[in-house]
C-alpha cells in the first residue's frame, strides 16, 4: 500500500493561491494514476483534477483555468497549484493514488479561503 501525505494547506484571501504537494512513499509513483478531490463540509467528497502516469491531465469544470496539477517522479510528489481561489474553493483536499484495483488516500489538508 503507497502511503500519501498531502502538505500546503492554509488560510488564503479571495484571489490568491496556494499550492498543495502530495508526497508518496515507495517506488511505484511513477506508474500510478494520481487525483485531487475536495470535501466541503456537509458535502460529498468531489473530483478536482487527475493527472495519469503518463501526464495527462483532466480537470473538474469548477477549476478549469485556474487549477493546475502536475508530478515529479523523481520527487515522489504530485501537486496542485490553485489560483484564483474563491470562498466555494474551501474544502479538505484529498490526494489518491490507483493502479488497477490498489487505491491509497490522503489525510487530507484544509483549504480556507476567506478575508
Amino acid at each position: 500500500q503507497v502511503q500519501l501525505v498531502e502538505s500546503g494547506g492554509g488560510l488564503v484571501q479571495p484571489g490568491g493561491s496556494l499550492r498543495l504537494s502530495c508526497a508518496a512513499s515507495g517506488s511505484v509513483f511513477r506508474v500510478l494514476d494520481m487525483a485531487w478531490y475536495s470535501q466541503a463540509p456537509g458535502k460529498q467528497r468531489e473530483l478536482v483534477a487527475t493527472i495519469t502516469f503518463d501526464g495527462r491531465t483532466n480537470y473538474a469544470d469548477s477549476v478549469k483555468g485556474r487549477f493546475t496539477i502536475s508530478r515529479d517522479n523523481a520527487k515522489n510528489t504530485v501537486y496542485l497549484q490553485m489560483a484564483s481561489l474563491k470562498p466555494e474553493d474551501t474544502a479538505v483536499y484529498y490526494c489518491k493514488g490507483t493502479r488497477g484495483y490498489n487505491v491509497s488516500w490522503g489525510q487530507g489538508t484544509q483549504v480556507t479561503v476567506s478575508s
